[in-house]
Formats: C-alpha cells, structure tokens, sequence
C-alpha cells in the first residue's frame, strides 16, 4: 500500500474553496482576485474551475487553471494530487454555484478532511456572501455541516451594499469567529469598468498595465480605481493569510 505523503515532506499546501452557494455573490471575483494575489507575491498556485458554463479562471487565468467536474470523484481527486505533488502550493478552487452536495459527498466517503490531517495539507473554505439573509442562513448550513474541521475565511462582498447588519444579528458571525474564522471586506468595483475587463477577458494585471490591443483600453483613472480597489482588496487578503 502507498504511503501517504507526511506532514514533513508536505507542510503548508493549501486547498482554498472558493464558496457560498448562492449565485451572483461574486466568488469568481474572489477568484480571480486571489489568482492574481498569488501571482504578484509569485506563490506557486494551481486553478481548478469547477463552472461548465461561465468558469472565470478558465476565462481570465488559462495558464494556471483546467476545468473539473463535481459530480466526478476522480476529477476531484485531483485537487487533493495537486496540493500533495507540491510542497507549499497554493490550490485554488472555483465552486459555481449549487456544487456544495457533491462536494460534501466527495470529501466524505474519500474521507479527505481526515487526509488533510495526516498528509499536510491544509483546507481553507471562503465563504462569499452579500447582505442578503440567504448568505447568513448558507453560513449557518456550512457551520453546522463541517464545525472545526475547517479554517474558514467570511468574504464580504460590497456587491450589493456595505451593510452587514444581518449577519451581526444573526449570531453566525461570533459563532465562526468562535471557531477562528477570518473575515475580509471586498469593495464593489465600478461596473462598467468590470463590464470593460471582462469583455477582454483580461487578467487583473493584464487591466491595469496592458494598453492598446493587448489591454481592456481602461482610461486613466479607469486604471487608477482598479489600482486602488486591488490595493485595498490585498490589504484584506493578508488578513486571511496564510
């Protein structure tokens, strides 16, 4: 039978599940933020894009990701061979939308939680949620499901608003915190700028410096507000770190 790989010769791969459930809540843009910050701090990161029809790390980061399917046990295996392959990767993980069974069901009956504890690696949840109830009551489902078996990172995404009240009322926010949840805040980023990026499907870095063909023609000051949204958006990811 095949050794599983130690702690020793595997001490700091991460798994980062980019999650919420809830669709429109912006976790391909947590996504694609986070394969740009793992690039520009020139940490080794493997995508997986698990979205069949919309996969923004497929779209935006093709060097770095490849499509995997979520009713497919090999496919996610795969995730588990990358963070094991390479000591200190960063994996990271697109969920799209309504892919939390199958998931659940994988990283059950392939015992990976379990796995994560003898081999070394790590699995980071970020859970990105607007300011709706639904993103509260998901959070609570998540909690309830995984407990401390989990590091969790609570994205709040300004998508729709900067007031969290409802999830400060809920309770569910002093109960992640109590099982050492990190919480980050995302600003909304100017639509129509979004709108330009993506109609290049252009990389962060590609927006901000390319001109010409080769960029999204972001203007000026066009440049100057993705600057300082990335700017604030990684001074909120170094939060969550490591």
């Amino acid at each position: 039978m095949e050794a599983i790989p130690t702690l020793e010769h595997n001490p700091s791969s991460v798994i980062h599940l980019i999650g919420g459930e809830k669709g429109g809540v912006g976790k391909s843009m947590v996504s694609r933020l986070l394969a740009q910050y793992f690039i520009d701090r020139e940490w080794p990161f493997v995508g997986f894009d698990t979205d069949r029809s919309h996969g923004s790390l497929l779209r935006f980061y093709t060097d770095y990701a490849s499509e995997t399917l979520v009713d497919q046990f090999e496919a996610l295996d795969r995730i588990v061979e990358a963070a094991l392959a390479q000591p200190g990767v960063r994996v990271l993980v697109d969920l799209a939308a309504q892919t939390h069974e199958p998931l659940v069901k994988w990283m059950d009956e392939s015992g990976v939680l379990d796995m994560s504890n003898l081999s070394g690696f790590t699995l980071k949840y970020w859970h990105v949620m607007d300011n709706g109830r639904d993103s509260v009551d998901l959070l609570a489902r998540l909690l309830d499901r995984f407990g401390l078996r989990l590091h969790y990172v609570l994205v709040r995404n300004q998508l729709r608003g900067t007031d969290f009240s409802l999830l400060e009322k809920s309770g569910q926010l002093d109960r992640a915190l109590a099982l050492g949840a990190k919480v980050i805040d995302v600003k909304h980023l100017h639509d129509p700028l979004v709108q330009k990026i993506d109609a290049r499907n252009s990389s962060f870095w590609a927006a901000r410096h390319a001109t010409g063909s080769d960029g999204p023609g972001l203007g000026i000051m066009e440049r100057q507000r993705l600057k300082l949204w990335m700017n604030h958006a990684y001074a909120e990811l170094e939060k969550a770190q490591p």
